[in-house]
Parts: structure tokens; C-alpha cells; sequence
């Protein structure tokens, strides 16, 4: 089989819309099944993961390896009685948990998952649907899920649920934009927002020319468009309130967060499940994006029948363990960050770096509509990141100098104290007193006046 003939089984957005319905019902009713069944199996083996992390064993004793450990649990949440405080807001603490787990349903329904096949004689693409906008709707989503979070707290009207719902909404403000800009280097580069185009974009490397010597490039954007890979894998971190980043959730300063009012009971387990079902949107968005989709990993992509048929669906979803292996390493092995390092990493740092890279990337992409000869190409970029350099080592010999200056100040006024202890503004007690001239304290004895 050769190149012509893979590339054709593609799909693109004109091959969408053209199911019977019933064979739509069924790609819904698989999707829905499978995120259902990945929920309990990401539970075991998170638990299990860490566990040999830490040198325990974690699930053992339900079903074989513990696997039946998550349905015990399940059942558990879904029997036991739901209690609700007398306090809350019942519609909104109730409506809050469905409408953070809906988004996160809907989001995968832009996914692709693999090539064209034939199900049940009909020839359809391994996706639900696409839209010439999907990374769009994913993003849209992920900004309407952050709403359940906000209304659990308020609708609790618990203090520590307030406060966590309000975390939340700030987090997600500042890590979804950071977001979204690392997605525009592989609109840039795909020339579209189409999730199965972006795929398809990533089926073949371009090649450098530099002073008559072809350079082949990566076709994968994770290594053609590193920066915005690495930010997204930490934007993804961000957005789905996890370690580093459960700040909404942290037990330490906020009980449970924005689920401290929540018994552990039916609306708990749609909270866990939303958050997992969040987890594989975005580890599949990052798989979609930058892994080459369903595109089986060189050195499999040497066999021609790798990326028909069924058998992409495999590829995908061994990166997708592999990525949320990335999820739980990251929780095992990371402490949380103080609420005001997450924010001034996500509008200090993540934030003005996407951009720059941005503006790195559409010159790039222009010099090369352009025609312009890579070398020009080359050495724009070489003095482009020259001067990201110079701006970054003038900013940061400045914040050194700050920092210096402040230190000396503080050290001075230390010294200042301690030469003088009223100069510091606090009232501080007289040092003559008669005891301390050896003049002994008169006793009055008990009870007389």
C-alpha cells in the first residue's frame, strides 16, 4: 500500500455529517461507555502507580490485582445516603456537579480517534463529529466546566467552598489563556482548527534547506513546536486542578474546597468523575495537537498498514496512558505551589512567553509563504531568539540588582535594631528597672491587700 493510498483514508471535515443516525447514536453510546470504564480503570491504576511509587502495594484484595476496587467504590458512593446541609442553595448544590461533568463529555465528541473505517458496512471516521472550529469548542467547554466548580462553592454557602470555587474561576482565567495562545503555533503551522486536519497535518515533515542541505523536520508538533507543547503540558496541569496545581481543593488551608459540603455520596462521585473525564480531554487535545493524533510512533509507522484500519485506535489510546502516567508521576512526585506562585507563573511567565513565541513562529511561518530563502529564514530566527535573550538577561540583571538592594536594606536595618531597639517603631519595656540593678523584688503575701 503506499503513501497515496493512506493518505486517502484521512478523514476530512467533508466526510462528517453524512452518518445515518443510528451509526451516530453508537459512536455517542461507545464514547460514553469507554470514558465510564476509563474512569474506573484511571482510578486502580493511579492508586496502583503511586502505590509502587511509595513501595506499597495500593489495591489488592477486590477482584484480581484490586482491579474490582473502583466499582466497589462506585457502588459505595452510589448506595450510601445522600446527605445535604440545611444551608445550601438546593438547586444550584444540586445542578452544580451535572454542570461540570456534561462539558467534559461533550468535549471528546471533537476527538479523533482514527482513520476512515467500516462499521456495519458504512464507511465513517473513528470521530463522533468535527467543525471547522473544534479546538474552539474544546476550549469552550473546558471554560463552561469551571462554572460547576463555582457554583458548588457558592451554592454550599460554606466559606472554605467560596473560597475554592473562587480559586478555581482565577486559575482557570489565567491558565486557559496561556492555553490557548500554545494552540496558535499549530494553527499556524496546520492552517487550521479542525481537530482531524491538524492530524492529518502531521502526516508527513517538511525539510529545512540551509546553505544547499536538506534538513528533514519532525512532523510531530511536540517536537517541531516545543515551546508550545511544554506550555501546554503545564497549562493542562493548571486547568484541570491538579498537582502542582489542587489549589481549589486544597485540604490543607480549605478543608476539601469546593467540595468540602459535599458528603461522599452520589454528586461527590459525578465531582471525581468529571475531573478524571477533564483529565483524558485534555491528555487526548495534547495527544490530537502535538503526538500526530491516532498516527502510529515511528518505529511503527514503517509498517504500511499501521495507520489503517482499527488499528490507530490502539496507538491512541497507549499515548493516552501514556500521558496520564505523566498525570500521576506529576502527582507523586511534585508539592503543591503557593497560591501566588500559580498565578505569577501563569501571567509572568507562561503568558508573556507565548507570545513571543507566537510572534517567533507567524514570522517564521511568513518568511516561508513568502518564498524567502531559508537561510534569510535561519537567520531571522537566530536573531530573533538572540534578542529574547538580551530582553530576558536585561530584566533579570535588573530583578538581581532589586533583590540585592533589597537585602542590604533589610541586613541595615537588622543592624539598626540591633544597636537600637526603640528605632524600630514597637514599644519596647525600660531596661532599669530595680531587678535588673540587683535590687531584690519585695513579696506580697497571699491574700492581704
Amino acid at each position: 500500500m503506499n503513501a497515496r493510498t493512506l493518505l486517502a483514508a484521512d478523514p476530512s471535515l467533508a466526510d462528517f455529517g453524512k452518518d445515518p443516525l443510528w451509526i451516530s447514536i453508537i459512536k455517542a453510546a461507545v464514547i460514553f461507555i469507554v470514558l465510564m470504564l476509563g474512569v474506573l480503570f484511571g482510578v486502580w491504576f493511579e492508586r496502583k502507580l503511586i502505590s509502587r511509587m511509595q513501595n506499597r502495594y495500593g489495591p489488592n484484595r477486590a477482584g484480581k490485582f484490586g482491579l474490582l476496587q473502583s466499582v466497589a467504590d462506585g457502588l459505595k458512593m452510589g448506595l450510601k445516603e445522600d446527605l445535604m446541609p440545611r444551608t445550601v442553595d438546593k438547586v444550584i448544590y444540586f445542578i452544580a456537579p451535572v454542570v461540570l461533568a456534561v462539558p467534559a463529555f461533550l468535549a471528546f465528541s471533537v476527538i479523533p480517534m482514527g482513520p476512515m473505517v467500516s462499521m456495519f458496512g458504512v464507511q465513517t471516521p473513528l470521530q463522533l463529529t468535527d467543525l471547522p472550529v473544534a479546538v474552539l469548542l474544546v476550549l469552550a467547554m473546558a471554560s463552561i466546566g469551571v462554572y460547576g466548580i463555582v457554583l458548588a462553592g457558592w451554592g454550599s454557602r460554606s466559606p472554605y467552598s467560596v473560597l475554592g470555587g473562587l480559586r478555581a474561576s482565577a486559575q482557570v482565567v489565567s491558565y486557559e489563556i496561556a492555553m490557548g495562545l500554545s494552540f496558535v503555533g499549530v494553527f499556524l503551522f496546520a492552517g487550521t482548527l479542525s481537530t482531524s486536519e491538524i492530524v492529518a497535518a502531521q502526516a508527513n515533515g517538511g525539510v529545512l534547506t540551509l546553505g544547499g542541505l536538506e534538513i528533514p523536520l519532525p512532523s510531530w508538533y511536540m517536537i517541531l513546536l516545543i515551546p508550545s507543547f511544554l506550555i501546554y503540558i503545564i497549562t493542562m496541569l493548571g486547568e484541570t486542578n491538579r498537582v502542582p496545581f489542587d489549589l481549589p481543593e486544597g485540604e490543607g488551608e480549605l478543608v476539601g474546597g469546593f467540595q468540602t459540603e459535599y458528603s461522599n455520596s452520589l454528586k461527590f462521585a459525578v465531582i471525581m468523575l468529571a475531573e478524571y473525564v477533564n483529565v483524558f480531554v485534555v491528555s487526548a487535545v495534547s495527544i490530537t495537537l502535538f503526538m500526530g493524533g491516532w498516527r502510529a510512533p515511528w518505529p511503527i509507522s514503517m509498517w504500511d498498514g499501521a495507520n489503517t484500519g482499527w488499528w490507530p485506535l490502539l496507538w491512541f489510546f497507549l499515548k493516552m496512558v501514556l500521558v496520564f502516567s505523566f498525570f500521576v508521576w506529576c502527582r507523586a512526585s511534585l508539592p503543591r505551589v503557593r497560591y501566588d506562585q500559580l498565578m505569577a507563573l501563569g501571567w509572568k511567565i507562561l503568558i508573556p512567553v507565548n507570545l513571543a513565541w507566537i510572534m517567533l513562529v507567524a514570522t517564521v511561518k511568513a518568511l516561508r509563504l513568502d518564498n524567502v530563502d531559508q537561510s534569510v529564514v535561519f537567520i531571522v530566527l537566530a536573531a530573533v531568539l538572540v534578542g529574547c535573550f538580551g530582553i530576558w538577561w536585561r530584566f533579570d540583571s535588573v530583578l538581581q540588582r532589586r533583590k540585592e538592594t533589597r537585602a542590604a536594606q533589610v541586613q541595615a536595618e537588622f543592624e539598626q535594631l540591633q544597636a537600637e531597639p526603640s528605632a524600630g517603631g514597637f514599644p519596647v519595656p525600660p531596661l532599669d528597672l530595680p531587678h535588673y540593678h540587683g535590687v531584690a523584688r519585695k513579696e506580697v503575701p497571699s491574700g492581704s491587700n
